[in-house]
């Protein structure tokens, strides 16, 4: 059974630790545990409750009358808000609770909601995106365990898979064709499937070879393919190298392509654009710069019919 200090629960539902001291104090919503020394612990139970809790308040219904209702009363009500109010923050704190619970009806139901409202990209990058940015948080300062974000990065992978598969394959003389990939050491694929889905619905043709490639690897794909551009991210600790010699040598081992990268390590190492290299330092501007190829393309189409 996990155990949280109340800066974990001050982490995770973004209330305040002295409130949840008062709310334990006065109301007795939850009871902690304590150790042989006397420090107080909290277990899943306990963090449920209050993530569930912190939900109804932030949602305007005072804790006087939270109190008074029994765990499955919380539950029915947190359920009946997150259908109805789709506002960010009860979406994030929605999608929070799914994952420490590690349910997925309630985590399928946020995002077909969300989806059938907002549409499928909206969604990754309105409420998607920001929850990944909250669970990468709350991993580095272990307020989560490895079970629940391997149990939430499976279902969100599932979605967005689902997702390109839906879109149709496009072909044609004017059709760009982008290698997705990451390289040796590099894990977190979320985002990158995520680029892949935006590049398909963008009528782009896309070559998709995953995580923990090296240069020998991309050499052969790229012979095959011959891309017109290829694209990484590099979020983690880059040991091999600096982040630009890598870029560098991919700039110069494949000189008929355009590179582009994005990621935390690209932005934080200032990684250099030039000719041959484009930094994307945002989901947005990476969203940007897609479109505008995207017009260009379209602009080509229209004219390859006028003559």
């Amino acid at each position: 059974m996990a155990i949280y200090s109340i800066k974990d629960l001050e982490k995770l539902s973004g209330i305040k630790a002295h409130t949840i001291r008062v709310w334990e104090q006065r109301y007795g919503l939850i009871e902690p545990k304590r150790t042989r020394t006397n420090i107080r612990y909290y277990q899943d139970d306990d963090l449920k409750l209050i993530l569930n809790i912190a939900l109804l308040n932030k949602n305007g219904i005072k804790i006087s009358r939270i109190a008074k209702m029994n765990k499955e009363e919380i539950t029915d009500k947190v359920s009946a808000i997150s259908e109805v109010n789709f506002e960010f923050g009860t979406q994030l704190d929605a999608l929070t609770i799914s994952m420490i619970e590690m349910d997925e009806y309630k985590f399928d139901r946020i995002i077909t909601m969300n989806v059938q409202k907002i549409g499928f990209e909206r969604t990754m990058i309105e409420i998607i995106h920001p929850f990944l940015d909250k669970l990468s948080l709350l991993w580095l300062t272990g307020s989560i365990h490895p079970v629940q974000e391997n149990f939430i990065s499976y279902l969100i992978r599932q979605k967005i898979v689902t997702a390109i598969d839906n879109e149709p394959f496009v072909v044609g003389r004017h059709v760009k064709k982008f290698l997705l990939f990451l390289p040796e050491g590099e894990t977190q694929e979320l985002s990158l499937l995520f680029l892949h889905y935006l590049l398909k619905t963008r009528r782009n043709q896309v070559i998709y070879i995953g995580q923990d490639m090296s240069i020998i690897d991309l050499q052969d794909v790229f012979k095959i393919h011959q891309p017109d551009y290829m694209y990484t991210m590099i979020t983690e600790t880059f040991l091999k190298e600096p982040v630009q010699k890598y870029i560098d040598t991919l700039a110069a081992t494949f000189t008929n392509t355009q590179i582009l990268v994005s990621g935390y390590q690209v932005i934080t190492q200032n990684v250099k654009s030039n000719n041959r290299v484009t930094v994307l330092k945002s989901l947005e501007q990476t969203i940007q710069y897609l479109d505008r190829l995207n017009e260009k393309q379209q602009q080509k189409v229209q004219l390859s019919f006028v003559n």
